[in-house]
């Protein structure tokens, strides 16, 4: 501590050169003075005499060991500071690769590292995780975009057009071939980018390009990409591939805005068709569905009615063969009944009697409810007959029945 005081004093220190009442300093004083100064600090021998023998007053009087400068603790600061800066630290997702005269050494993880200083060894810091992104077919700068048509013109496999535009998102899998075996990246990345793209695309057709399989497409190219790259020994991973932009050359923008219309008019015709075919199949299925149901609900009930008027007949045919006359005579009989039942008409026997008959047809016709429609109400009318011409033949009937049951009597 007190040789650094003792140097900074020799070199600080200041000799007036002048009276203050004699006016500014010299400047060649001035100098003189500085230089003389650092001569003493880095002079290790014994001091020069002024011409006469004498020692210089301005650089003291003595010549002992205390005026020698101490070389070697300036050269071990000088050499630990030297060494302090080797240090350095790597951020995380970083890589530090370190490089002995120029030659690749070894690479370090993030943290704090010490390699031997410059010029012996060197260090490149390297942001691996970092993602970069490559533009192809238009440059985005200052807030605007500008096209590349030399970039993003290619040509489908069904010899159309199109002005595609992608960006390749990148970042770093090894930082060494990165480092060595690469010359621009940037330039690497977007020609393999842009050679992948011009092959798929030139497998594809123009409408699965423009609409259904950009995802397909930007996935294979990223794959195509990749095998490239590595194929080079680049150290890059694509991380993907964005389609931003994929339509006609303007040229013919009109006309083929015109085909994309008449395809959306086709379409939306089908549309409609299928809307009504799927609003009239399913009604024409249920009409369909229903007279089959009645078609054979009506010849279950047509088989049924059948087989029980043979039943009935058998029936009847067993009966008349125990008793013909009866059996006939009450055959009659109900089909008296049933005719008479259905006409309108009213007949009144009065063979062999002078009663006087009152039918109130005026009472059994008003029986019916009026809120009958025309269908009903002509039933109506014909139930309301019916029903009188019920009380009339069952008159009628019983007084049959009774001369039929005393001819009987008599012919036994």
């Amino acid at each position: 501590m007190e040789i650094m005081q003792n140097l900074v004093g020799k070199i600080f220190s200041k000799k007036p050169l002048r009276a203050s009442n004699e006016g500014p300093p010299d400047l060649d004083d001035l100098f003189k003075d500085l230089r003389n100064k650092i001569d003493n600090l880095f002079r290790t021998g014994p001091k020069r005499l002024n011409g006469g023998g004498n020692f210089n007053q301005n650089q003291g009087t003595s010549n002992n060991g205390s005026d020698r400068i101490p070389v070697l603790p300036i050269i071990i600061i000088v050499l630990l500071i030297w060494l302090a800066t080797g240090f350095y630290i790597v951020d995380q997702g970083s890589r530090g690769i370190e490089l002995r005269f120029g030659k690749y050494l070894q690479t370090t993880q993030p943290g704090p590292s010490w390699h031997l200083p410059y010029p012996i060894e060197t260090v490149e810091v390297v942001n691996q995780e970092e993602v970069r992104t490559i533009e192809v077919g238009y440059r985005t700068a200052g807030g605007g975009t500008t096209q590349e048509l030399r970039e993003s013109l290619m040509l489908t496999g069904d010899e159309n057009i199109i002005d595609l535009q992608f960006a390749v998102q990148y970042n770093l899998k090894s930082s060494e071939d990165y480092l060595f075996k690469n010359r621009s990246t940037d330039s690497a990345v977007r020609g393999a980018a842009e050679s992948a793209m011009r092959e798929i695309v030139g497998k594809s057709k123009m409408d699965f390009v423009l609409y259904e399989g950009r995802e397909e497409i930007a996935l294979k190219t990223k794959e195509l990409v990749q095998s490239i790259l590595d194929l080079y020994q680049t150290g890059i991973n694509i991380t993907s591939i964005t389609m931003q932009n994929a339509q006609p050359p303007e040229q013919v923008q009109a006309a083929f805005d015109d085909a994309v219309k008449a395809k959306q008019d086709l379409e939306r015709q089908k549309n409609e068709g299928m809307a009504y075919a799927n609003d009239i199949v399913p009604k024409a299925t249920g009409s369909a569905s229903r007279l089959l149901a009645e078609a054979n609900a009506y010849k279950i009930s047509v088989e049924n009615e059948s087989k029980g008027r043979a039943s009935r007949f058998s029936q009847i045919l067993d009966e008349y063969l125990l008793a013909p006359v009866v059996t006939r005579n009450r055959l009659f009989l109900e089909a008296q009944e049933q005719i008479l039942s259905s006409v309108s008409k009213i007949i009144v026997d009065q063979k062999g009697s002078n009663s006087l008959l009152y039918l109130p047809l005026d009472k059994m016709i008003n029986k019916q409810p009026r809120s009958l429609n025309k269908d009903q109400s002509s039933r109506g009318s014909v139930n309301s007959d019916k029903s009188a011409s019920d009380i009339i033949n069952s008159t009628t009937t019983e007084r049959s029945r009774g001369t039929f049951r005393t001819r009987e009597r008599d012919a036994r």
